[in-house]
């Protein structure tokens, strides 16, 4: 299994979120992060596909894209989780 699913509270954009698992007695720190991306201010004679995609190439590549949310007609969210895990062996 590589995934499991947690529900964690609404959370509003530009934030971060840490998550602690034990993984055979290791502990490791899974850190995500929330974006909006606003259509608003984008080039008009953009489509959309192409700013998200464009927003998404230009990202911090120490961050890893796991999500798109549902878009609106304002906004869409993206869900990153850091590359690096923080890994400590604590039984």
């Amino acid at each position: 299994m590589r995934e499991i699913v947690i529900l964690i509270p609404e959370i509003d954009a530009q934030q971060n979120v840490e998550i602690d698992v034990r993984i055979n007695g290791r502990k490791r720190t899974l850190k995500y992060k929330v974006e909006i991306i606003e259509w608003e201010g984008c080039d008009p004679s953009e489509d959309r596909v192409s700013v998200l995609k464009r927003k998404i190439a230009n990202y911090d590549k120490n961050w890893q894209l796991m999500e798109i949310g549902a878009p609106t007609g304002k906004q869409i969210p993206l869900i990153f989780r850091q590359r690096k895990i923080e890994e400590t062996t604590e039984f």
